[in-house]
């Protein structure tokens, strides 16, 4: 395990643990989270702890000819019920995720560092956010990283209302021209709209 100091570097990815943990520590600067991305990296660590750095394999990917809708789903974007938007309120997109409960979580990973870090990425051009509207309210969306290669690494989403957030990816996956999405770790949720194990080493020849 990799102790990060204010040198701006990262180990190898081939060095992390079985479970893609790399290293420790560091900061959350602009220079440190481009370079984190673009070597297949990414932070997610809780509130009472260090940074942690993270690049698992396999990495979990959905490829956009790969996209699953189902039926209901398919009815739900025919209804038109909901409003999709793009970059129109990152602050809240991400303000929202910070503050969603999620099962099996004690808090949230998106600290307060995390939201000004990911803000300034944004301001940048490097964050791309996707809101989703019924009547005016914000009920759902998502955010993540764009570095311009045809990768989009997904950050979070959120979603108040029934089907929301789902409303907002498959949109965005459908409307966009990436080649790659890229969903980092295993969930069942993304499972089911067609995302897939990819090994390290092919993830990285995408970026």
């Amino acid at each position: 395990m990799y102790y990060l100091s204010d040198e701006l570097w990262f180990p190898k990815v081939e060095e992390a643990t079985d479970d893609g943990m790399l290293a420790i520590g560091g900061d959350l600067s602009v220079k440190r989270l481009l370079l984190a991305y673009r070597s297949g990296i990414f932070p997610w660590f809780e509130i009472d702890t260090p940074i942690l750095w993270w690049s698992p394999n396999p990495r979990f990917v959905l490829f956009p000819e790969k996209l699953k809708v189902s039926k209901s789903m398919k009815q739900v974007l025919r209804n038109k019920r909901y409003k999709v938007t793009i970059n129109q309120n990152f602050k809240a997109v991400i303000t929202q995720c910070a503050g969603i409960k999620r099962l099996g979580q004690n808090g949230t990973w998106i600290t307060q560092k995390m939201i000004e870090a990911y803000t300034k990425l944004y301001a940048l051009g490097y964050v791309k956010s996707v809101e989703v509207w019924y009547e005016e309210a914000l009920v759902g969306g998502l955010y993540g990283v764009d570095l311009g290669n045809g990768v989009f690494c997904g950050e979070s989403m959120f979603s108040k209302i029934s089907n929301a957030s789902k409303v907002g990816l498959i949109t965005f996956i459908q409307q966009s021209t990436y080649k790659l999405f890229d969903c980092q770790v295993y969930t069942k949720h993304l499972e089911s709209l067609g995302a897939e194990a990819l090994s390290r080493e092919e993830f990285l020849s995408y970026l």
